[in-house]
């Protein structure tokens, strides 16, 4: 069912088994159903199988608020009747129908059975990443606001670096900001300065090379490899010179860089290793998780990683003098034995109670986000294997990946379509994407004419496609039919109303 109508709408059809549920259900169960069919609400249904009603996830969330348990029946809730069509109703009556309320339409047969679900693309739309949020991170960050510990001192940040301490093995955590602020800490946590260079792939997020910008330094770039997109260690071991102080490894897109070769260069030439894991949490290398490699290693929470604080970050070292030197930075160069004495210049890098709470659920649910990477990457690699014109990610032993993105290289001599014709198809047929990071080397605040062909080919034509942890199978396989049909120039036009 389509529409010539300015509303931009679209029907779906294979969410609806989902996210229906028995009207006689708990509020728990519900909410299973509204995160199964990522629309925002629940289908409910009578014992005969009848439309019986619509719950939205903000039906939900005021009942929460308003003291509601989870195992009290949906009927509890008294929701309003929803709007509803049937397959008869004519596409411009359908669309007139929605409002700034009502933003989804049960669509049904004869017998009251929803047969399709109608809405809108910004519903419908798969995103290449969303948090995965739920009922804990609820429960906790309205502990912050009803005890009034909202600020950057609470239980929660303190719980918060304990349990990502302890996930990756390393003895100490300091929670920050964001993932950039983490960086610059690292680098004054080592002491890098003005003069000294960090060594580092081009192809990554610009924040790797400001961080040591910020402090004083230089950044140094090298190429990746071919079959990772990860720096060639090769690069790094002859861009060595005496005024190399540390190397920065980057995880990209969720796949270790070669930690055993990087530690035996920082080794063989007293360098630090420094592992910028942002995008990477849980990814191991030889069966050990990254960030308890580096002598200092930093992660981001940014909303669209593997768990997420909302913005936030972690460093992450073995080294106690660091940590407490870090520590001090964070909190504007405050000494902890004397309150409002400052020996230090310092900054404010603190992360906050409440977003420490969202963290700590996250936490109590990382290994179930983990695996459904791991489900998705695997998945992806199964529909599109064989595919002309691709190049997939693969796993490169020891190292596991965690795929936060599925990413993707397109040949344009054998594909039908480009990387940029390929990402305006998908994106008329409501699939999100985005383009491999552009090198730091060619960034116009850095450009240093340099030519790293690897990388700059790798950016040229990289792609990543939807992969955060709620996507499920079906939206898997149809990403992957709408590239398959794209790539080989069977792709139908997208529905008028997209």
């Amino acid at each position: 069912m389509t529409s010539n109508s300015s509303h931009p709408l679209v029907v779906i059809k294979e969410t609806v088994d989902r996210m229906t549920v028995p009207r006689d259900s708990s509020i728990r169960q519900a909410m299973l159903a509204i995160e199964g069919g990522g629309l925002g609400a629940a289908l409910l249904t009578d014992e005969r199988g009848r439309f019986a009603g619509l719950l939205t996830d903000g039906d939900v969330r005021r009942a929460l608020l308003g003291g509601t348990g989870l195992e009290s029946p949906i009927g509890s809730l008294g929701a309003p009747d929803p709007v509803v069509a049937t397959e008869e109703t004519p596409p411009e009556q359908l669309s007139a129908m929605f409002t700034e309320r009502i933003r989804l339409i049960p669509i049904l047969d004869g017998a009251r059975r929803v047969v399709d679900v109608a809405t809108f693309d910004s519903r419908s739309y798969i995103p290449v990443a969303q948090p995965l949020l739920g009922e804990r991170e609820l429960v906790y960050v309205s502990e912050c606001v009803l005890t009034g510990w909202i600020s950057s001192t609470g239980r929660f940040v303190t719980k918060f670096e304990e349990m990502f301490a302890e996930f990756c093995g390393v003895e100490h955590a300091v929670a920050t900001s964001n993932g950039t602020t983490a960086l610059h800490l690292a680098m004054l946590g080592l002491g890098i300065g003005p003069g000294d260079e960090v060594i580092m792939p081009t192809l990554s997020f610009i924040a790797s090379a400001n961080s040591v910008v910020y402090a004083g330094g230089t950044p140094v770039f090298v190429d990746s490899e071919p079959v990772t997109w990860n720096m060639d260690p090769a690069a790094v071991e002859a861009a060595i010179t005496p005024r190399t102080k540390a190397i920065m490894a980057v995880h990209l897109y969720g796949h270790p860089a070669d930690l055993g070769a990087l530690r035996r260069i920082c080794d063989a030439h007293g360098l630090a290793l420094i592992e910028d894991a942002a995008e990477a949490h849980g990814a191991t290398f030889d069966g050990q998780r990254v960030g308890s490699f580096g002598d200092v290693s930093t992660f981001s929470f940014f909303g669209n990683k593997i768990i997420t604080t909302g913005e936030g970050g972690m460093l992450l070292t073995r080294r106690p003098d660091v940590a407490r030197h870090v520590r001090m930075l964070r909190d504007h160069g405050m000494s902890p034995e004397r309150r409002y004495h400052h020996p230090i210049l310092g900054y404010n890098y603190r992360m906050t109670n409440l977003q420490a709470a969202v963290g700590v659920a996250q936490m109590e649910r990382i290994d179930e986000i983990l695996s459904a990477k791991r489900r998705i990457g695997r998945e992806y690699t199964e529909e599109l294997s064989g595919t002309p014109g691709l190049q997939l990610p693969v796993e490169v032993a020891p190292a596991q990946s965690v795929y936060w993105l599925y990413s993707l290289l397109v040949d344009p001599a054998v594909s039908a379509v480009s990387r940029d014709e390929l990402m305006a198809q998908l994106r008329a047929h409501r699939i999100d994407t985005r383009p491999f990071f552009g090198p730091m080397h060619q960034q116009p605040v850095y450009d240093t004419k340099q030519h790293l062909p690897v990388a700059q080919d790798a950016s040229a034509r990289g792609i990543s496609l939807p992969s955060h942890a709620s996507l499920s199978s079906a939206e898997v396989r149809r990403i992957s039919a709408t590239v398959r049909a794209a790539v080989t120039a069977t792709l139908a036009a997208a529905p008028d109303a997209a």
